[in-house]
């Protein structure tokens, strides 16, 4: 078994990508080989083959390396219910809710379940390709950290380092990341990996001289900026891949400051005849066709801020005007009559209103629903397949027309005018005949414009993949791994 850890400047630098490329690679060269990241900050997550929960990220790498997520490539998940608090969740299972100043302290704890989860990996698979979280370089967060260079250390795996030069200052990136770390890291770094370059590479090549003499650290490749890239984000609300020309549909979603799983969107960023649009913060909703609540962490508290930025009057105004209505996941909950949280399993314990939309109510109840299903849309009785995420259990009359059937059974809502649909199903755009069905409900008809979301996420991947082997020095790489 052999480690190598992808690490870099910032958030955001690519490592999730640069991780998925190398687990593509040595899975096309009949490599046995795993991600792993040891703690994942993040609200897009997915369910694995052990019926845990891990980053989306995470799984997506899995992907690229041909085999099924397990909660053991994703030990420690934390997920944002405020700024100072989040829920953990320890291989996969929710162990309980803490705030920063609390977590920090149980770090220590949480390295135990790290490394059994990486020896575990380890003993199924040659190759662990592991991921950083943020920087190495928050020196606050060093003490007992486990997501950089204290997981590195604990399990003395070598380390490459990624710049983003797309944000500018790369070389003061690399070289300042490299400075406040300790000696023993500064060894264990390898060399660099500089990612998204735009432009003539001879133009570049006196820096990395430069660079590779100042560090005595070499640069393993320079990555060019692949334009359109869209595979599944940790959080970030990227807007690349929106369709050109006048959009046929167009899709409302509000960006929730605890919005959940938001890559349920990427097929609609992808369809040509779709303008999909994030209204943010203080910001008034654009004239739309379809508006869709997306997941939330904190749907009550989500749902507060929708009434305070107006939402709730601009819905009823959309829905008077003909305007389609669609809520997944803690969306959905916010379309019924209440939502009841009596422990706080989703924020503070209480009960807020909700819309009103749907006639049922929602209870959050302990347990985790954590579920891959697959069912049918009705009326339309197409495939549609997707993954269940939540704490809520919703009863009343509206869920007698239900959206679709998952495994035998009802769910979601739809209301009797058809303007108002509601489920607890994420990922239902990936299927192409289920995505042309939702919107077809919405007035665009057809269904070759849709994606294959599927098979647009492995072309990704083998594109990604076939940018490192052309950029990266892979003989150096295959040297680091053994």
């Amino acid at each position: 078994m052999a480690t190598l850890m992808i690490q870099g400047t910032t958030s955001d630098a690519g490592k999730s990508t640069v991780v998925a490329g190398l687990c593509r690679v040595l899975a096309r060269r009949g490599v046995s080989v795993a991600p792993f990241k040891p703690q994942n900050m993040a609200l897009n997550s997915a369910v694995t083959e052990d019926g845990g929960e891990i980053g989306r990220s995470t799984a997506l790498q899995a992907l690229a390396a041909g085999v099924a997520p397990h909660s053991d490539m994703n030990p420690v998940l934390l997920k944002p219910e405020s700024d100072r608090g989040a829920q953990v969740i320890l291989r996969g299972r929710v162990h309980g809710h803490m705030d920063a100043l609390d977590y920090h302290a149980y770090k220590r704890e949480a390295m135990a379940s790290v490394l059994a989860a990486w020896e575990a990996l380890s003993s199924r698979y040659d190759v662990i390709i592991a991921e950083g979280a943020g920087s190495p370089a928050e020196i606050n967060l060093r003490t007992n950290d486990i997501a950089n260079m204290g997981f590195a250390e604990a399990v003395d795996c070598p380390v490459l380092l990624v710049g983003d030069i797309d944000r500018g200052g790369v070389f003061a990136q690399l070289v300042g990341t490299l400075e406040l770390l300790s000696a023993s890291e500064r060894a264990r770094t390898r060399g660099f990996i500089i990612n998204r370059f735009r432009g003539d590479i001879g133009l570049l090549e006196p820096g990395l001289e430069w660079l590779a003499e100042r560090t005595g650290k070499p640069v393993l490749g320079t990555l060019p900026y692949l334009q359109g890239l869209l595979l599944d984000a940790e959080d970030s609300i990227g807007l690349e891949g929106r369709g050109e020309g006048e959009p046929a549909l167009r899709v409302v979603v509000p960006a929730l400051p605890r919005i959940s799983n938001h890559n349920d969107f990427d097929p609609l960023r992808l369809h040509p005849e779709v303008e999909l649009t994030f209204v943010g913060p203080n910001q008034a909703p654009p004239r739309a066709d379809l508006i869709i609540l997306p997941g939330s962490k904190s749907t009550r508290a989500d749902l507060d801020w929708l009434r305070a930025q107006g939402w709730e009057a601009a819905i009823r105004q959309h829905l008077r005007y003909g305007g389609r209505l669609l809520g997944i996941c803690g969306g959905f909950q916010m379309l019924g009559q209440a939502i009841h949280d009596p422990a706080g399993l989703d924020g503070r314990p209480g009960t807020t209103s909700g819309l009103g939309l749907l006639e049922f109510e929602t209870r959050m109840v302990a347990g985790k629903q954590l579920r891959n299903v697959t069912g049918r849309l009705r009326p339309e009785d197409v495939t549609i397949t997707g993954y269940e995420i939540h704490h809520g259990v919703s009863e009343g009359p509206a869920l007698a027309h239900p959206l679709c059937e998952l495994g035998g059974r009802p769910d979601g809502a739809v209301s009797t005018d058809g303007q108002v649909m509601g489920t607890y199903l994420h990922g239902l755009f990936d299927g192409a005949e289920a995505c042309a069905a939702l919107l077809g409900r919405c007035g665009l008809a057809g269904v070759a414009a849709a994606v294959d979301y599927a098979a647009h996420r492995q072309d990704e991947l083998d594109r990604l993949a076939d940018t490192l082997e052309a950029h990266l020095d892979t003989d150096r790489l295959w040297q680091l791994i053994g």
